[in-house]
């Protein structure tokens, strides 16, 4: 069966993209897979917007032929769009402080020290999402390809303070410069 967009038949099914429920009637996206237990498939639910950043590929097979009840469908082309052109993007998890400094960034191998910034990544394996290190937050522009990612980074952060956000998107803006800029040879 193809993938579907319809509106939740209760308030009981999470969101695989950001684990937060999907309130009854709203709309959500759903991804249609084998399912690895059993001759069958299975249907994996999203918002229609955390689809768009997490599954742009399948969600974009949709947006082909829409289903008329979409309110801001160019919205979400656009993000689909944006994910199809940076795909590392798709691997975003929000943002935290390291609580300790033993991880290191996939970026730049450095260590991750305590209370920096850091933005936990997530890769799509066997129908789910499953953990795979984090970036510094000053190595995102390099990793992403891109320093336009701030929004997602709201999206799949459990309330970020609004200045901890503003200070967050500084420092992409910044980064985002600075790796426009060319390197020094001395």
């Amino acid at each position: 069966m193809p993938h579907v967009i319809e509106p939740a038949a209760s308030g009981r099914a999470k969101c695989r993209g950001c684990g937060k429920p999907i309130a009854k009637d709203e709309l959500r996206f759903g991804e249609r897979l084998p399912n690895p237990f059993a001759d069958s498939e299975m249907t994996l639910w999203f918002h229609l917007v955390c689809s768009a950043y997490k599954r742009p590929e399948s969600l974009d097979e949709v947006l082909q032929d829409p289903p008329p009840d979409i309110d801001d469908i160019e919205s979400l082309r656009r993000i689909v769009a944006f994910g199809l052109e940076h795909h590392r993007v798709q691997r975003i998890g929000g943002i935290e402080q390291a609580p300790s400094g033993r991880a290191r960034c996939r970026h730049c191998r450095e260590t991750i020290h305590r209370d920096d910034w850091r933005i936990p990544l997530s890769f799509f394996e066997e129908g789910m999402f499953n953990a795979s290190g984090f970036v510094h937050l000053g190595c995102a522009t390099q990793y992403f390809e891109t320093a336009d990612i701030a929004n997602a980074i709201e999206l799949f952060s459990d309330e970020l303070d609004p200045n901890d956000l503003k200070t967050i998107e500084d420092r992409l803006g910044r980064a985002g410069q600075d790796s426009n800029q060319p390197r020094s040879t001395s």
